[in-house]
């Protein structure tokens, strides 16, 4: 075979050898993580406040195809100082687990992925697919730790409005008595899904459609903003509409408008607002490779790099040791 085409031929080798050893390192981490990622599925799946993360793996897939012509000028090498988030990933989960607090077991579970794929791909690799790493954070069911918050916020808005549109009314916290009955702002009404939903969304659009951070803060900004105003702009909708059709008609109204067609419109709003000043297309989101070789701590930090194999070793004595720890606890 002549010289060139094995040379060529090489990387295509390294990136199906390296990708098994992390396929395997994946799989182990999955067994021992295997209660959490268990939770999280059970949460996508049955709580209606996380069904929009069954589509993040897919949209992760997407943003790693979209670098692959430039993954492949890359030959992957074990890269050790992202053993330090591999760690510190296993740290977070037993530090979870120990206290009781999904939260931080679900995040240092999907930590340990994270490290386990920077620490064989290598620095190179790693920064050409910091996107989708950095979106996997999103596979984490987050959000009801603020739903009383937004619960007091809507109540508020929906008090304003309602009082504001003449209609008599006393309030009382998240409880606002009408003519057409009392209703309560509940936890299903705080508007926590939507807000979620908003923010990973504009998560994606932020990163994948601007090179401003300017512009990138003010579209998050709006993500937030938004769907709250709209949250309550709905919650006083209900109300003022059940003075003239009843409670129970105006909420089988609610139930439809908020799941199928108010936010729809919000986010249709946000992101064409948004689309007036994007700067690139989604196809040439993050780093190129030209770019990554032009920064200057690129080269000195990957004299860290060594054997891919001495990586495994050390990752599958890590998750051995954190999984007897967390077993003995």
């Amino acid at each position: 075979m002549p010289p060139e085409i094995a040379l060529d031929s090489a990387p295509e080798r390294t990136w199906s050898s390296r990708l098994v050893q992390l396929g395997l390192v994946w799989l182990l981490l999955f067994v021992v993580t295997f209660e959490e990622w268990a939770q999280m599925a059970h949460q996508w799946w049955n709580i209606d406040t996380y069904s929009h993360i069954l589509l993040i793996p897919a949209i992760i897939a997407w943003l790693v195809w979209i670098k692959r012509d430039e993954l492949a000028a890359v030959v992957p090498e074990g890269w050790w100082p992202a053993l330090a988030w591999f760690v510190g990933g296993f740290s977070v989960w037993l530090g979870g687990r120990a206290l009781d607090i999904n939260l931080f077991a679900h995040a240092g579970a999907v930590m340990t992925f994270q490290g386990a794929a920077i620490a064989l791909l290598g620095l190179r690799a790693s920064l050409i697919l910091v996107l989708p790493i950095a979106y996997s954070c999103f596979l984490v069911p987050f959000g009801d730790e603020i739903i009383p918050q937004l619960q007091a916020i809507t109540a508020r808005l929906a008090t304003w409005l309602t009082e504001a549109s003449g209609v008599a009314m006393i309030s009382d916290g998240i409880y606002i008595d009408t003519p057409a009955g009392l209703f309560i702002v509940a936890e299903a009404c705080s508007g926590v899904k939507f807000l979620i939903a908003m923010v990973t969304l504009g998560t994606l659009v932020a990163f994948t459609c601007f090179e401003s951070w300017t512009r990138r803060a003010w579209l998050m900004l709006a993500c937030v903003v938004v769907p709250i105003i709209a949250n309550g702009i709905r919650a006083w909708a209900t109300i003022f509409i059940a003075q003239y059709v009843g409670a129970e008609a105006a909420g089988s109204f609610d139930h439809i408008v908020y799941g199928w067609f108010f936010f729809g419109i919000v986010i249709a709003i946000v992101i064409g607002v948004a689309w007036r000043w994007f700067e690139r297309d989604p196809e040439d989101a993050g780093w190129s490779l030209a770019e990554i070789d032009a920064m200057p701590s690129v080269a000195s930090l990957e004299r860290k790099s060594i054997s891919a194999t001495f990586i495994v070793a050390i990752m599958l004595a890590v998750a051995i040791a954190f999984a007897a720890a967390a077993h003995l606890g």
